[in-house]
């Protein structure tokens, strides 16, 4: 398989080999400062928790998940983004307002849904500050 790379004013060739394997799925881990209410965040959010240990919940909705950690560091967490594709980027605008989360939880915020060239997005704060974007990519 060949794919050409772009990089400043050249093109270049780069061969890759590509695995025979079949992913199943890609589950990020993700910090929370304040654990408990982290999961309770997730949980209003309509996630499945699964108790893994005392400090790590599996977190999942429709085949997608992610591992919530009782972990902070500030760096990190900080620079933590997750995108999350839906069908329906203003229904699920209009649910998360329906939650009410930024009055429920400290330090949650959301950011109004916005039209873009590629689709739709919102943005959504966590109880610790990982930045979630929630979008529908034009078909």
């Amino acid at each position: 398989m060949k794919w050409f790379v772009k990089t400043g004013i050249k093109t270049r060739k780069i061969k890759l080999h590509s695995m025979q394997h079949k992913a199943i799925s890609i589950r990020p881990f993700i910090g929370a400062e304040n654990f408990e209410l982290s999961r309770s965040f997730y949980r209003d959010l309509g996630f499945e928790e699964i108790v893994l240990f005392h400090n790590m919940s599996y977190f999942k909705t429709q085949g997608l998940g992610f591992y919530l950690q009782d972990a902070y560091v500030k760096d990190w967490i900080d620079n933590t983004m997750v995108f999350l594709e839906v069908e329906n980027a203003e229904q699920y605008w209009n649910e998360l307002l329906a939650l009410d989360l930024t009055n429920k939880y400290k330090g949650v915020r959301l950011t109004p849904l916005r039209h873009e060239a590629w689709g739709k997005e919102c943005f959504l704060h966590d109880p610790s500050g990982i930045l979630w974007h929630v979008g529908e990519f034009t078909r």
